[in-house]
C-alpha cells in the first residue's frame, strides 16, 4: 500500500555533481533521485558511484525519501550500482530500462528484498507489462519515463500529451490496483513556468503523486500543484463532518454545498486531509 508521505516533487540530481549532493540537502524537495544513469557520462560512473554512496553515508537529507536510479543491470555498472546501494542508505532503488517482472527479480536477487524497488516506465513493454510490474511485492513505485516513451513510440511532442495519454493513464492504473506511487515524467523547457504548471496540473488530474523535475526551480510549482488548496481542505473537513453528523442521524447521505456526499466522498476527503498533513509533517523538520 503507497505511503502517505508526499512525493509532489521528485528531483533528478547528478550523482557526479558534488555540488548538487550538497545543495540538494536544503532544497525543498520531496524526494531525490540521485541518478547514476543518463545524468553520468560512462568514464565517471565508478567515481560518481563513490561519491554518491559518501554522501548517503553522511546524510543531512533531512526527511525527502531517497531514491538511487541505478545503471541497468545488463550495462557494465549496474551490478556495482545495486550492490553499493542496497546497503549506502538509499530508501529505494531506482530501476531503469523495465520491460517486465523479471527485471525487478533480478535487482532483487542483487539486493535482497527489504529494499523497496521503483521502476522507470520508459519502454513500450513496460507500459504493456504495467500491472504485472506494479503488483510485484517489492515495486513501492513507477516513474513514467517519457522521453524514452515518447522517442520509442514515435510520437510528436504536444502540450496535451495526448499521444502519451494512454501510457500515463496505464501507468496511474497500474499504480492505483497495487497501491503504489506513482510518478510523472519530466518537463524539459525547465524555464516555461507557465508550462510547467499546466503540465503539473494535467498530472495531477490524471492522478499521479508528483512530478520528476530536472531543475530545482522546478520544485515550488510542483509542489503547489500538487498539493490540497485552502479551499479544498476546507470543503474536505465540511464534507466529513456533515457526513458524520447525517449518519448520527440515521441518515446515510449528507448534503454540502448543494451536493450529495456519500461514504465514497468521505473517503476521497479523508485522504486528502491525510495528504495535507503529511504535507505539513514534511515541512516541520
Amino acid at each position: 500500500m503507497a505511503a502517505t508521505r508526499p512525493y509532489r516533487s521528485v528531483l533528478y540530481i547528478p550523482g557526479s555533481s558534488a555540488r548538487a549532493l550538497q545543495k540538494a540537502r536544503g532544497l525543498p524537495a520531496d524526494a531525490i533521485i540521485f541518478d547514476l544513469e543518463d545524468a553520468v557520462a560512462p568514464d565517471a560512473k565508478a567515481e560518481a558511484r563513490a561519491a554518491l554512496r559518501a554522501a548517503l553515508q553522511e546524510n543531512g537529507y533531512g526527511k525527502r525519501a531517497k531514491l538511487v536510479r541505478i545503471n541497468a543491470l545488463s550495462t557494465e555498472w549496474g551490478l556495482a550500482d545495486a550492490r553499493t546501494f542496497a546497503a549506502a542508505g538509499a530508501d529505494a532503488i531506482l530501476l531503469p530500462k523495465v520491460d517486465t517482472a523479471g527485471d525487478i527479480d533480478m535487482l532483487r536477487d542483487v539486493i535482497g528484498p527489504d529494499l523497496p524497488i521503483w521502476a522507470m516506465m520508459e519502454t513500450p513493454l513496460s507500459i504493456l507489462n504495467a500491472r504485472e510490474i506494479a503488483a510485484h511485492a517489492q515495486v513501492a513505485g513507477l516513474v513514467a519515463g517519457t522521453n524514452d516513451l515518447a522517442k520509442d513510440l514515435r510520437v510528436r511532442g504536444r502540450a496535451d500529451r495526448l499521444p502519451l495519454m494512454l501510457s500515463l493513464q496505464t501507468i496511474v492504473l497500474a499504480a492505483r490496483v497495487a497501491r503504489i506511487v506513482a510518478v510523472d515524467g519530466v518537463y524539459n523547457r525547465f524555464k516555461d513556468e507557465e508550462g510547467l504548471r499546466a503540465e503539473c496540473e494535467r498530472g495531477r488530474d490524471l492522478g499521479f503523486d508528483g512530478k520528476t523535475l530536472i531543475h530545482p526551480a522546478q520544485i515550488d510549482i510542483a509542489n503547489a500543484a500538487f498539493a490540497p488548496t485552502e479551499a479544498e481542505i476546507e470543503l474536505a473537513e465540511r464534507q466529513i463532518a456533515a457526513y458524520e453528523e447525517s449518519r448520527a442521524s440515521g441518515q446515510g447521505i449528507a448534503v454540502v454545498d448543494g451536493q450529495i456526499v456519500e461514504n465514497l466522498h468521505v473517503e476521497t476527503a479523508q485522504r486528502l486531509l491525510e495528504q495535507a498533513r503529511a504535507i505539513r509533517d514534511l515541512a516541520a523538520e
